[in-house]
């Protein structure tokens, strides 16, 4: 898996410039730590963030250069579905119908493990799609550490080197629960996400303390990734 990933980015490249200024992946954690209540939190926390004037804005900037999103869950090492399939938010509208679309969406069953590398290795290969796109982004959204599949730092080792930022939003617990896949007492989260997870030019953790709180985060990580470049500066890089 780990191989095939290496090999997709790299020849997907990014040499060819078009307008697309970011190709952006979020990838959510619907594992055996995540009940119901706090799926439906993470989902209409993102669709909420999204409807966010100042991220309305930070989407919709550039006229002439287009943000893509595409959006998917994870558990286990084959349990990824696309919520979101790739979307160029070319105008408010556009925005509207994936809001609605996350608004819509309902929990599938799914395994309760937790395979973060293969979740970001999923996730890279989306972007691979996106070779046209100047800044390429996955950011994945986690309460617990990988029990299952390919270890996350492996996974981060052979994309670190492909011009890929990977960044992470981390839900720590505000209390201990007994469920299946709890993941009590998570305080050391962020700093396992940022010694085995995020890679990339200016990859950074951001946090939340359970997730009534997932919105707000979800609004400060898309206005810290989506305050790149400018029109000139595309056009440089692609010089």
């Amino acid at each position: 898996m780990i191989k095939a990933l290496a090999l997709a980015l790299t020849l997907a490249g990014s040499a060819n410039a078009a307008p697309c200024r970011q190709a952006l992946v979020l990838g959510l954690d619907v594992s055996g730590s995540v009940d119901a209540h706090e799926y439906r939190l993470q989902l209409n926390g993102i669709a909420s963030a999204l409807s966010n004037p100042s991220v309305r804005d930070a989407f919709l900037s550039t006229q002439s250069a287009f943000v893509s999103v595409l959006i998917y869950e994870w558990s286990g090492p084959v349990d990824q579905r696309i919520l979101v399939p790739w979307t160029d938010i070319t105008r408010s509208a556009t925005l509207d119908e994936v809001i609605d679309r996350l608004v819509a969406t309902s929990r599938r069953d799914a395994s309760p493990g937790t395979a973060l590398g293969a979740a970001m290795a999923q996730g890279v290969q989306h972007l691979s799609q996106r070779s046209d796109c100047s800044k390429r982004t996955l950011d994945i959204s986690g309460d617990g550490k990988s029990n299952l599949g390919p270890r996350p730092r492996d996974v981060k080792n052979h994309i670190s080197d492909m011009g890929v930022t990977v960044n992470a939003l981390v839900v720590t617990l505000n209390s201990p629960r007994v469920s299946a896949g709890s993941q009590a007492g998570n305080d050391d989260l962020p700093t396992y996400f940022k010694a085995e997870v995020i890679t990339g030019a200016d990859a950074f953790v951001e946090t939340t303390t359970g997730y009534a709180d997932y919105e707000a985060a979800m609004i400060r990580k898309l206005l810290r990734e989506l305050a790149g470049q400018s029109v000139a500066q595309l056009a440089e890089g692609q010089r």
